[in-house]
């Protein structure tokens, strides 16, 4: 058999480990069905692993094979590996603490290489967050992870921002690094008949503009600090956009503290979608009511403490919608040099800043902020230019065979 490194890059099969493809799970699930799309369309093979049960669905718009082994069990993926590894070029495991070490003992010896997306879970937050937690995954870290990513022919980072942060976190840290492309597919032309459905379902959208907060409601989003911040800005500007926030939330518990906490700042509740509020609460919007929503908007906003790229801030960026971020979303230092976002800090302060910018910008400028959100959008997170730079990387790693 030639050596491969001799050889011109070419369609690569690809099989990709993630813990579940339900959108509701965030980002980097909905990103592997983007990107995936994306290098079936450059003529790539692609398989996907998940730990969803067995006999779920695929999802709707799966063009590729989807292999749901269940619950987390070293063994099935283990054994599953074995058998179909010679399948593939590389395989590319998405998320740490419950795939990567196995796909790394699974594959030792084989020649198959690994690479290994973090999705931010090596970013310093959480260690000071979730003190105990860490220290947890660092005695795991000791015994398995830092193995599985010494050995990955590439740990990929979405960006420089998240790369830098990872270093500080986790000892040993040996690491082949690989800043990768990351983003979204362009969104879908205008559908009237969706607009009209998503209007009909929550007619104040109608009523006015508005601001809008869109993904999974959890603590390291910031969406205290939002309602609190929005409550005083609105105090200072009575006749201010609604702020609309629309995702699942991670407990009912948590949905009820938040809409405590928004009634406590004089905002209402917002539980009923069609009372008059100034804070309005939607359930997760998929598909075509997504981009509607986002379309709609005044501006995106998210106060997030940790976030290692922000796949909602890349679609209201490829709507045209201008963002209103903190500095703690990792692609910050790129929306802002090209002038299609706010940042700052990811505090109450900080956010009633990023509202009194924003306020202060004529229509003009907003519009030209909303024209630099397409151009960033299409100049760095497009998916396309992803997709072809996770090829290049797995084309790297077989040529190089950086897997032991």
């Amino acid at each position: 058999m030639p050596n491969d490194a001799s050889l011109p890059d070419r369609p690569r099969r690809i099989l990709r480990v993630i813990h579940t493809l339900r959108r509701e799970a965030g980002g980097p699930s909905e990103s592997v069905l983007r990107s995936t799309s994306a290098l079936l369309d450059l003529g790539h093979h692609v398989e996907v692993v998940t730990q969803d049960p067995p006999g779920t669905s695929g999802p709707s718009e799966g063009r590729f094979p989807f292999h749901p082994l269940g619950r987390r069990d070293d063994a099935t993926l283990g054994h599953w590996l074995r058998a179909h590894h010679a399948d593939f070029d590389a395989v590319v495991v998405h998320g740490l603490w419950q795939n990567a070490a196995p796909v790394h003992r699974a594959l030792r010896g084989t020649g198959t290489p690994h690479l290994v997306f973090p999705h931010g879970m090596l970013d310093p937050w959480f260690r000071r967050a979730y003190p105990l937690k860490h220290l947890k995954k660092q005695l795991y870290w000791w015994r398995h992870e830092a193995a599985a990513l010494e050995a990955a022919a590439a740990v990929c980072f979405t960006c420089e921002a998240e790369r830098d942060l990872a270093r500080r976190t986790f000892l040993p840290y040996r690491v082949h690094e690989r800043v990768v492309a990351y983003g979204t597919a362009r969104p879908p032309l205008p559908d009237p008949a969706a607009d009209a459905a998503l209007l009909a379902r929550f007619p104040l959208l109608a009523q006015g503009p508005f601001l809008l907060f869109l993904g999974r409601i959890h603590d390291k989003k910031g969406v205290r600090e939002l309602i609190t911040a929005y409550a005083a800005f609105r105090r200072e500007h009575p006749s201010a956009p609604r702020l609309v926030i629309a995702g699942p939330c991670a407990t009912p518990a948590e949905a009820a503290s938040l809409r405590r906490l928004a009634r406590t700042v004089g905002l209402g509740s917002g539980e009923d979608p069609m009372m008059d509020t100034p804070v309005l609460w939607l359930p997760m919007l998929e598909d075509e009511q997504k981009w509607t929503a986002l379309r709609a908007c005044e501006a995106f906003v998210l106060l997030s403490h940790q976030e290692n790229f922000g796949l909602a801030v890349a679609e209201a960026l490829a709507c045209g919608r201008p963002v209103l971020i903190s500095n703690k979303v990792n692609i910050w230092r790129e929306i802002t040099t090209d002038g299609a976002g706010i940042a700052g800090s990811d505090t109450i302060a900080g956010g009633l800043a990023l509202l009194r910018l924003w306020a202060a910008l004529s229509s003009t400028e907003r519009a030209a902020m909303g024209r630099a959100a397409s151009a960033c959008f299409e100049a760095r997170f497009e998916i396309t230019r992803a997709a072809r730079d996770l090829a290049a990387a797995v084309g790297e790693a077989v040529r190089s065979r950086r897997s032991f």
